[in-house]
């Protein structure tokens, strides 16, 4: 007969995944690591979890609570990092606001994650002033500031400045235990279509998906290593998707910490080169800035990690990148999805640098505790064959569990028990994903399914392209036809001619279909982009049909 299991010791403590839990390695050894700020401060992790309680204190004296929600807008600080701890360690909710934007979008999320509290950088007072009549339930205001700004610009009742506060407030403070499923974050999905969608993750999601990342980063052999020697700084907003959650691996592991507030193309430059950072992530654009920057041409890139999503990643960027020294490779995920599901590491010898550059571009291997699919209209397993395509769907410890206040919505996320990605891609032998498209962007012409993001890379390897997006425009004899718009390097020209003809040579070579050569290339200055840098395939669209 099987044996019962022993009952607990009654004095046992449960160990529930707090996000406090995670600060304890860093507490005991790297008490002397820094954190830096821009060129303006620079301070060790004994201060960060002193200045942790202060937090804590000075928002406990403003009546938060257990179940409050603290919102915060500013750029990438250590401010912001505190928050990231202090606030859900409290069992209040931390929202991420997207300062990108609109204010009357973000007056909406405001209202709808029902905040009480907002910490603000002063560069957005303006802003909040033109809502701050219709908040309904923002009842006290901190200023952040890093120029000491004046408090009650703009008639708004602060409470007080963020580091005043702190300094009086006690640097002692005990984080109570509670319910791991107890919400820690909430922020908004940056849409193309409708009002902003909530998502929301529990201490439990976070720290289960910061063991997974750690895991999966650090179980590399060697390209797309990351370990606590590193030093990192997000180039991904930390108010999109808690930027992809590492600040809380770079935390948890003690490394050094480096945040450049406000992006521009010279304070990253130069804090990478200051500062030694090695690790960092961010969309291709940010990339793309970065290695187009004349001024930065000299700055040494060699080694430095970086993971880049949150849209397709072309080849020739990658291509560009591994030319620069840069370990580049792709991760995978979404608001959804807290974010990350795959991760592109090189996992064999491979004979070129081209072969070097497609095999980083790809989605990428399941991180451990990810149960991914792609799936036809039945919710059946289409063939792991690396061509056959569905839909993705997913199922992993820390997806949201639904939209904020949105039923309907998030029934349509959760059909059949599993998340769905809107996403279509291929598995292949090996496990591998790549995305091959949008379900939204997908173009179908003469009967045939062309990806955008294919054809986007292809282009991309055009010598005179810096930038391209590939939209599916309507046609009356084959029902829709791929448009190329390509924004060309400085200094180099092409016509659209050679643009088809680059991609002919594709087709010819049997690597797409004679259906996904364009008809049409536009040339143009700039590409429609959302608040968080993603190309707005939707924006484009419409700009076409007017």
């Amino acid at each position: 007969m099987p044996l019962e299991p022993a009952g607990a010791t009654p004095s046992a403590y449960a160990y529930p995944m707090l996000v406090k839990q995670l600060l304890h390695s860093a507490r005991a050894t790297a008490g002397g690591q820094e954190i830096v700020y821009r060129d303006r401060q620079r301070h060790s992790y004994r201060q960060f979890f002193e200045r942790l309680n202060r937090l804590a204190n000075a928002l406990a004296g403003l009546g938060v609570g257990p179940g409050s929600t603290v919102a915060v807008m500013d750029w990438d600080s250590h401010r912001y990092l505190e928050a990231f701890f202090a606030v859900p360690m409290m069992g209040a909710v931390l929202q991420t606001v997207n300062v990108r934007l609109s204010p009357e979008q973000i007056l909406y999320t405001l209202n709808h994650a029902r905040a009480d509290v907002l910490l603000v950088n002063a560069e957005f007072v303006p802003m909040l002033a033109i809502i701050k009549d219709q908040l309904e339930t923002v009842k006290r205001f901190i200023l952040i500031s890093d120029d000491g700004a004046t408090l009650g610009s703009f008639g708004i009742p602060y409470a007080g400045e963020y580091e005043a506060l702190l300094a009086a407030a006690s640097p002692d403070y005990d984080f109570p235990d509670f319910d791991e499923n107890t919400r820690a974050t909430t922020f908004y999905t940056t849409g193309t279509t409708g009002l902003p969608k909530g998502v929301y993750f529990s201490h439990r999601q976070l720290v289960l998906h910061t063991l997974a990342v750690a895991t999966a980063l650090g179980s590399a052999a060697g390209q797309g290593r990351v370990h606590r020697d590193d030093v990192y700084m997000p180039i991904t907003p930390m108010f999109h998707v808690h930027a992809w959650g590492m600040p809380y691996l770079a935390t948890m592991l003690g490394m050094k910490q480096v945040y450049p507030g406000r992006y521009s193309p010279d304070m990253l430059l130069k804090l990478i080169a200051s500062e030694g950072v090695s690790f960092s992530h961010c969309v291709p654009t940010i990339l793309h800035m970065l290695l187009a920057d004349k001024a930065g041409a000299d700055v040494d890139l060699s080694g430095c990690k970086m993971i880049i999503g949150g849209a397709a990643f072309p080849k020739g960027l990658a291509a560009a990148a591994l030319a620069r020294g840069m370990d580049v490779f792709s991760g995978y995920g979404m608001s959804e999805t807290c974010p990350i599901l795959t991760i592109a590491h090189v996992r064999s010898a491979l004979p070129d640098v081209d072969a070097e550059a497609a095999e980083r571009i790809r989605t990428g291997y399941p991180i451990p505790l990810v149960d991914l699919r792609t799936v036809d209209g039945d919710m059946l397993d289409v063939s792991r064959d690396g061509k056959a395509t569905g839909e993705i769907v997913v199922r992993t410890p820390w997806l949201t569990q639904g939209y904020l206040h949105n039923p309907a919505a998030s029934q349509d996320l959760w059909a059949g028990g599993y998340l769905h990605t809107g996403d279509i891609g291929a598995i292949d032998p090996r496990g591998m994903l790549t995305v091959t498209d949008r379900l939204k962007d997908v173009i179908k012409t003469g009967g045939e399914w062309v990806s955008s993001l294919e054809l986007e890379s292809i282009v991309s390897q055009h010598p005179a392209v810096t930038e391209v997006a590939v939209v599916g425009v309507k046609d009356d004899k084959w029902g829709e036809r791929p448009l190329a718009m390509v924004v060309v390097k400085a200094g180099q020209a092409a016509t659209a001619d050679d643009i088809k003809a680059h991609v002919q040579r594709f087709a010819d070579e049997g690597h797409i279909s004679k259906f996904a050569v364009p008809d049409r290339v536009l040339f143009v200055d700039s590409l429609a982009r959302t608040s968080v840098g993603k190309l707005n395939k939707k924006a484009m669209r419409e700009q076409l049909a007017g």
